[in-house]
């Protein structure tokens, strides 16, 4: 009996411990969000434009220097990160450009990231001014 007691608390420990796909579409999403907005600060304290660019597999940012975009390798919390599960990533902006590109103005126009896995959406929008919220 008691050995079907410990097999019992086990499974139930494996399932709750399980990664719920939403909750780990929502940790990334509001990860992508600090970066974001630190990438946003970085810009204007370097003095250089910073590029955010995302594939299926994961994201990077880059920064412009020397004429040329380069990929941040000076700073840990900007290095490139893999999504760990194949996300699709949706840009909406009202001037339709689909990159974002962080540089020395105070206020951009708003807009929205979407983060897209299988059953599974979450939108980042950010206002212009440097505030980046979490949406489901």
């Amino acid at each position: 009996m008691a050995l079907l007691v410990a097999v019992v608390l086990i499974g139930m420990v494996a399932v709750s411990g399980s990664p719920n796909p939403e909750r780990a579409l929502r940790f990334d999403a509001e990860r992508l969000a600090q970066l974001l907005s630190l990438a946003r600060e970085e810009s204007q304290l370097r003095g250089a434009p910073i590029r955010f660019e995302s594939s299926s597999e994961g994201y990077r940012f880059l920064i412009y220097k020397e004429r040329q975009w380069r990929a941040i390798t000076d700073d840990g919390d900007l290095r490139a990160r893999p999504w760990g599960i194949e996300t699709r990533l949706l840009v909406e902006r009202a001037d339709g450009r689909r990159s974002l590109d962080f540089g020395r103005d105070l206020v951009e126009p708003p807009y929205r990231v979407t983060l897209q896995r299988p059953g599974a959406s979450v939108t980042i929008v950010a206002n212009g001014l440097g505030s980046f919220e979490v949406q489901e």
